[in-house]
């Protein structure tokens, strides 16, 4: 669009409104799954058939809790549909509106320190749920107008604007740690970000703490929203969040309602608020002491010579005592393997796509799991395992189509002990050939374990952090031929992970009081020792240990990222001790105990639930918000739809281009359950224009199409690559305006649209602008079938570099398009012409285009709560197009368009909450505007910027 000051801000907040509900996967189910669902008046759960017990159990707990807890939340209630997926290895979930859904991604992850070792389903019923009573009680005021105007897409815009991430988020972690006797508001690696941000006095804005950082660590907004929810009901009772909330929702005082409100409730300004809350948890932490300082003293010479982030260095293992092998990875390169003698690190190779950075090492050889997703059904993919050669860097795909987590080594490398995570929501440890990666056993799990980080003890026992069905962990000896389990701990809320094992004792790290501490355990003698004394050098935490014959070292955890810390296993002090020392801290939240929501989930009683069939077109057409798309040349309003399951969506829209001028009003509806998309759709066409014999002409037209389209996910190994290729037939009627009906004639015809894109890329680092190698191409084809001769080619592709240092790329861009001779009926122009003209659809275009993008700050600044700059960048580009067309004498025209300038964009936060990169581009025309304007200069405001 061209520069129109007034009308930017209001662009930039709509875009925002594009973003909501963006975590399905459309069409991501393959059709042979059959669903069930479990009706309560609270949640409808829809599940796979064969996860009935899991179901069920979701459905009581949601069912038994909802009406304990709507106290302090509002008693509001619509029921929202869960669904459960079982296909995927992503350990997530979410609520969200439009539409009004949750989705439960039903595959634990290994690390219990992260999200706690409650049972999976159950752990995600407590926390999401709260979600659900959030969004049922945020209808109101403004928000509820919004709903009015814009449907649930414009409750979630108020919701978004006057409720914080960190309210919704802390609110849900609280009710998780409320009803259970775990959650993450007792565990100690969910607070160390913010530990060892205050142990190093880098006292961090709050609009900072918000929106994070390009070149700082900044905890997300989960421990901050626990710390200000916690500390508010503890200080000013368990009402004060419903009634802020309310009002927040509801906009009373107009701007910044939230703190507003807490104003109102607490008596306090916000920002005494905030610190008083986040300074009570600074007081929990210092006074504790299990050993030495719990805040420690910070390594000033490491922080000083790394004033921003420097990378993450885990799962360190020895290749001899003065050797190293870690995983790397930094805001500006991608995950790679390493190795380090002295202090001297040499990348040995880039690791593939995974969703954890766990890796194991023996005798030369990596082993690990691999993210792969499956070709076509977006919520199915695999954890399979990759066998990585240190010296040679050849890597040997083992497993394929797997669900493999945490593989280890037998002591002579021939063997891989893996935890298999299967769909029925069964955990098993599989035994594998590392010679050729076949399935040598399955050891019996006889006590319906959940088992994590699986390492052998000998030829013929595994020892396995687990957890049993109530989310209790210990660890286990496992007998490989039998499955029997010999626990060598009593079982306790306690998260346990990262054991290794060396001769008869084996290392793991325990949450043990307010900090993750390093024990060990003699397997033969059962004696149990802390390690206690060491000075950690500022780092919180004693994670991954890994031991040689003289040398120790582990994982902590500091503001310039985790580090290596290695010490001589002479210098450490072990205390023997009878039991794990210390239960899991409450913080001094004694709102945690203090009413009937205590420890709730204990109590949640199995109620036999009926399960009934589940139709997959149930509610097809559910349409759920009013949505602005803004896609220069096009701009769009719609009224959106989608099922619960994500199989159909279809949309009511009102589309204005900005190239050709005309406005369209449509429907469509796309279908995903079968291998091809299904689309169909009707729309009609006011003042479409065409160049014809060197004039304009105009028509309305009013098209009818039907198509099948296939999208595939071809990513593997280091490579994100997409190829979608589809066909749709079009009818489409055109009647020509009153000043055109003497040279033309009404007409109707028939006509293919056919086109194939492929996307292919490198994996990306936090602050790169575009991967460092990539590549975007595009064919489209349109030829009528029957009422006219008329056809339209275009080709084009983006080829991405990198660039002459980091973070900066190099992207080339080529087009061709064309069309029949002298065809009355041109098809909608999508060629990307020379920045800065007036663009026409030509009978032959051709373009050539060269970007530099370059990064020029990181201010992480920002005012009022408004609005934060992450990053400004830039693009110094030149475009070179070659256009032909014909007179109306038919003599051939030929002209050229060339620019060159420069654009500037801001990567910026809205509120605190919408991720918006606009920016400004001037533009130099080298020739003359044909079409448009006159004078060489331009200057333009982009606005959203899409980024590969």
């Amino acid at each position: 669009m061209k520069f129109c000051p007034k009308h930017s801000f209001l662009l930039l907040l709509l875009t925002a409104t594009v973003t909501i509900s963006n975590a399905q996967q459309f069409g991501g189910n393959p059709p042979s799954i059959k669903w069930k669902q479990v009706n309560t008046p609270a949640a409808k759960v829809i599940f796979p058939v064969g996860l009935d017990s899991m179901a069920i159990k979701v459905a009581n707990i949601v069912q038994q809790m909802n009406g304990v807890i709507q106290p302090t939340i509002g008693y509001k209630q619509k029921q929202v549909s869960i669904v459960m997926q079982n296909q995927t290895t992503v350990a997530n979930a979410y609520v969200g509106l439009a539409p009004f859904r949750s989705e439960f991604f039903l595959t634990p992850e290994q690390n219990s320190f992260d999200v706690g070792s409650l049972p999976w389903n159950e752990q995600l019923a407590i926390h999401e749920f709260r979600h659900v009573q959030q969004y049922n009680n945020f209808n109101v005021g403004v928000s509820h107008l919004l709903k009015v105007l814009f449907g649930e897409g414009g409750q979630a815009l108020g919701n978004g604007l006057a409720i914080p991430d960190w309210f919704f988020e802390g609110d849900a972690v609280f009710n998780e740690t409320h009803v259970s006797e775990q959650g993450r508001g007792r565990l100690p690696y969910f607070f160390n970000g913010f530990r060892s941000l205050w142990a190093e006095g880098k006292d961090y804005s709050y609009m900072k703490i918000r929106n994070g950082s390009y070149r700082d660590y900044v905890p997300d907004w989960y421990p901050l929203g626990y710390m200000l929810v916690s500390y508010g009901r503890e200080k000013y009772g368990d009402d004060f969040w419903k009634k802020v909330t309310h009002d927040a929702a509801a906009f009373k005082g107009g701007f910044y309602p939230l703190q507003r409100a807490i104003k109102k409730y607490s008596g306090k300004d916000f920002e005494t608020f905030r610190n008083d809350g986040l300074n009570h948890f600074k007081k929990a932490f210092g006074l504790y002491a299990s050993y030495g300082n719990i805040l420690p003293k910070a390594d000033t010479s490491f922080a000083k010579h790394h004033k921003h982030f420097d990378a993450n260095r885990e799962y360190p293992a020895f290749v001899n005592d003065s050797t190293l092998i870690y995983l790397k990875s930094t805001y500006d390169h991608i995950p790679v393997f390493v190795i380090k003698s002295g202090n001297i690190e040499r990348n040995i190779s880039v690791r593939d796509v995974s969703i954890d950075d766990y890796f194991a090492y023996r005798d030369g050889k990596i082993i690990y799991s691999a993210y792969r997703p499956d070709v076509r059904w977006n919520y199915r993919n695999y954890g399979e395992l990759v066998l990585l050669d240190i010296n040679t860097g050849e890597e040997q795909k083992l497993t394929r189509k797997t669900k493999y987590f945490s593989p280890a080594f037998s002591d002579d490398g021939k063997t891989i002990v893996t935890v298999e995570e299967a769909t029925s929501g069964k955990s098993d440890l599989h035994l594998i050939n590392t010679a050729d990666g076949k399935l040598i056993a399955v050891i019996p799990n006889k006590q319906g374990l959940f088992y994590t980080y699986p390492k052998f003890y000998g030829a013929d026992k595994v020892i396995s952090a687990v957890r049993n069905s109530k989310g209790k962990m210990s660890l286990a000896m496992i007998d490989i031929k039998t499955g029997d389990a010999k626990y060598l701990l009593p079982f306790s809320y306690q998260p346990i992970a990262f054991p290794v094992v060396k001769n008869d004792t084996v290392y793991f790290t325990v949450a043990s009081g307010k900090d993750d501490n390093l024990y060990a355990l003699n397997i033969t003698t059962g004696k149990l020792y802390c390690q206690a004394g060491y000075n950690h050098t500022g780092s919180f935490g004693f994670y991954q240990p890994a031991v040689s014959e003289r040398s120790f070292a582990w994982v902590g955890f500091a503001a310039e990222g985790f580090k290596v810390i290695e010490a001589k296993r002479e210098d450490l002090k072990w205390l023997e001790k009878s039991e794990i020392c210390c239960d899991l801290p409450d913080f001094n939240i004694s709102a945690l105990k203090r009413d009937s929501s205590t420890n709730l989930l204990a109590a949640i009683k199995n109620e036999p639930l009926p399960a009934t069939k589940y139709s997959k077109s149930y509610h097809l057409f559910n349409f759920h918000s009013i949505i602005p798309n803004i896609s220069d040349p096009n701009y769009e309003i719609s009224i959106a739809g989608e099922n619960v399951l994500n199989t159909m969506q279809t949309n009511i829209s009102f589309d204005y281009n900005r190239d050709e001028g005309y406005k369209q009003f449509g429907f469509d509806a796309i279908y995903g359950t079968l291998f091809p998309y299904i689309s169909a759709g009707a729309n009609y066409t006011v003042d479409r224009r065409g160049y014809y014999k060197g004039s304009n002409i105009y028509w309305n037209e009013t098209q009818i199409n039907a198509g099948l389209q296939v999208p595939l996910n071809l990513s593997a190994g280091k490579h994100l690559t997409g190829l979608q290729f589809g066909s749709a037939l079009v009818y489409s009627q055109t009647n020509f305006q009153q000043a055109y009906r003497s040279m033309f004639n009404d007409r109707s015809y028939l006509y293919s649209s056919n086109f194939i894109s492929f996307s292919n890329s490198t994996q990306q680092a936090r602050k790169n602008i575009y991967p460092m190698l990539g590549q975007r191409i595009s064919l489209s084809y349109k030829s009528a079938v029957s009422g006219l001769t008329a056809n339209q080619f275009l080709a084009s592709g983006n080829f991405y570099f990198p660039g002459l240092f980091t973070n900066q790329s190099l992207v080339l861009s080529a087009a061709h398009q064309q069309k029949n001779k002298n065809s009355v009926i041109s098809f909608s122009n999508d060629f990307p012409f020379s920045r800065g003209y007036q663009a026409e659809n030509l009978y032959d275009m051709n373009k050539l285009g060269v970007n530099y993008h370059f990064p020029i700050a990181y201010p992480d600044a920002g005012f009022a709560n408004t609005f934060y700059l992450l990053r400004i960048r830039g693009n110094a580009f030149y475009d070179y197009t070659r256009a032909t067309d014909f007179f109306t004498n038919g003599t051939q025209f030929k002209g050229t368009f060339r620019s060159t300038g420069a654009e500037i964009y801001f990567d910026t936060k809205f509120f605190n909450q919408a991720s918006i990169s606009f920016g400004f581009r001037y533009s130099y025309l080298v020739d003359p505007d044909l079409f448009g304007g006159n004078g060489h200069n331009r200057l333009e405001l982009i606005v959203p910027v899409t980024i590969f």
